[in-house]
C-alpha cells in the first residue's frame, strides 16, 4: 500500500462524484472474497457492512455525507431490509459505545490479517473513502485506518 499520508491526501482530493463507481468496483471484488471466507453471502455482506459503518463512526461523528454514501451501499447489499435510520442507528451506536467500536476494530484487524494483501488494500481503501467523504481524514479516522492496516 502506498505511503499512508500520501494515500490520505489522494483520497481526500477525490471528487465525490466518483465515489459510487469506485465503491461499486471495489465492492464487486471484496464481497465475494468475504463471502468465500465466511462460507455464505449474508456473513460476507455483514462483514463488509461492519467495515463501512465502522468507518462512518471512526471519528465519533456521524455525518449526513457519510451516511448518504453508506446507505445506498447497504441498501444495494441488503435490499429493503435496511433503511437510512437503521444505518444511522448502528453507526451512532458505534460512535457512542467506544467499547463496541474497539471490539469491532479488534475483530476486523484479526480478519484482515487472514486476507490477501490486494483484498486488504481494497478494504482499507473503501474505509478510507468513507472517512474522507467530507474532504478531510481526521486524526481519529487516520487512527482507525492505521489499526486496520497493522
Amino acid at each position: 500500500m502506498k505511503e499512508f499520508n500520501q494515500l490520505c491526501k489522494e483520497v481526500e482530493a477525490l471528487d465525490p462524484l466518483y465515489y459510487t463507481a469506485i465503491l461499486g468496483e471495489k465492492s464487486a471484488k471484496i464481497i465475494p472474497a468475504l463471502s468465500a471466507l465466511t462460507g455464505n453471502d449474508v456473513d460476507g455482506l455483514t462483514l463488509f457492512a461492519t467495515f463501512i459503518l465502522g468507518s462512518v463512526a471512526a471519528d465519533r461523528k456521524v455525518t449526513d455525507e457519510e451516511l448518504l454514501i453508506a446507505y445506498p451501499l447497504m441498501q444495494t447489499f441488503f435490499g429493503d431490509e435496511v433503511d437510512l435510520n437503521s444505518c444511522a442507528d448502528v453507526a451512532r451506536e458505534l460512535k457512542v459505545n467506544s467499547r463496541a467500536l474497539k471490539d469491532t476494530v479488534d475483530a476486523l484487524v484479526d480478519l484482515l490479517g487472514t486476507l490477501s494483501e490486494d483484498l486488504k488494500d481494497d478494504i482499507v481503501f473503501v474505509c478510507l473513502m468513507i472517512c474522507a467523504i467530507d474532504g478531510k481524514v481526521s486524526l481519529r479516522e487516520r487512527n482507525w485506518i492505521k489499526k486496520l492496516v497493522r
